[in-house]
């Protein structure tokens, strides 16, 4: 290659870039993507759907908006035509709403699910639950 890199080399050295935005990669790194959408050209494709739904998330305020900037990626997945990307586009169809209430206010449930985690790991350690009564209180001095 024109980096002195091997087809292998190249695809191992890419992988970092191809995490991020063009916007943020140093000089040699725009050199090597270059280099590597050139010889890889469906790549360069995969790599403008994934940051094109990367900042669909990141992006939007409401869930008008958000639900408009998924359709377009929706367009663009099926332009585009690659198997993985419509597996998953599909997989967002079939939870579109639920995922589209995350930009009412931009919230999740993840403080709850990190709840439920650290009292179940608690349960195990104390090997189960004989007195409700004694655990709930233990809980609230663990974690209240």
């Amino acid at each position: 290659m024109k980096n002195e890199d091997t087809k292998k080399q190249l695809l191992a050295r890419s992988r970092y870039l191809l995490f991020k935005p063009s916007s943020r990669w140093t000089e040699k790194q725009k050199q090597r993507a270059a280099i590597l959408f050139r010889e890889f050209p469906q790549l360069h494709h995969a790599y403008n759907i994934s940051i094109m739904f990367r900042s669909w998330y990141e992006n939007n305020t409401n869930k008008q908006q958000a639900k408009e900037r998924l359709q377009q990626w929706y367009k663009k997945v099926e332009e585009e035509n690659i198997e993985p990307f419509l597996a998953i586009a599909e997989s967002i169809k079939a939870y579109e709403d639920t995922i589209l209430n995350y930009f009412n206010n931009r919230s999740t449930n993840a403080s709850a699910e990190s709840f439920n985690a650290k009292l179940k790991g608690f349960r195990t350690l104390v090997r189960g639950v004989r007195d409700v009564k004694f655990f709930l209180f233990r809980v609230a001095k663990l974690y209240g």
